[in-house]
């Protein structure tokens, strides 16, 4: 009722969206954007002028915006995702729509992997879309998209010494600017 409630303010033009609420905000708008459908969660909410609300999610636009600030290009490379919760999705929504040469999914609940790669595969038949093992070899891409890393000890999310020199990595984990990943890497 708030969210609808809100939109009836002459001063509001949008809202953003947080954690634990990204999920739930999906059903409470009326159009939703492919990163949406998707990733399964909404960050973004404007009003349409028909008073429709539509709902996007710019998570995984922002990641890959920063990796083309950072100098790469995903369009036709071979990307690997390892975690696929909501970050993980939202990020893969967003590498799909660049149309990579292969876009691997790696998740610890592979139920959760697969189900990602069928709305991927939905959104973009033109994206190879492949769940597997988290195995950085050959890619040009990996992404660590789990919450490992947040705190210190934990395990890398992938085998480090299979990672080879020109391989650009990504880190979703925001606790340091530098995380263990980033640092073995």
């Amino acid at each position: 009722e708030f969210l609808r409630a809100v939109f009836q303010l002459s001063n509001i033009r949008g809202a953003l969206i947080t954690m634990p609420h990204k999920v739930t905000t999906v059903g409470l708008v009326d159009v939703t954007s492919p990163a949406v459908q998707i990733a399964g969660a909404c960050n973004a909410v404007r009003c349409l002028p028909d008073g429709r609300l539509q709902g996007d999610m710019f998570d995984g636009e922002g990641f890959v915006r920063g990796l083309r600030r950072k100098g790469f290009e995903p369009q036709g490379q071979r990307l690997l995702v390892v975690g696929t919760g909501g970050v993980g999705s939202a990020i893969a929504a967003s590498l799909a729509a660049t149309h990579p040469a292969c876009l691997n999914l790696n998740d610890i609940n592979p139920a959760a992997a697969q189900g990602l790669a069928q709305r991927l595969r939905s959104h973009h038949p033109d994206v190879e879309v492949v769940v597997g093992p988290n195995d950085p070899t050959d890619m040009d891409l990996v992404v660590n998209a789990t919450p490992l890393g947040m705190n210190e000890g934990d395990p890398m999310p992938m085998d480090m010494d299979r990672l080879s020199a020109h391989t650009f990595v990504g880190e979703v984990v925001l606790q340091q600017h530098l995380t263990a990943f980033l640092q073995v890497a």
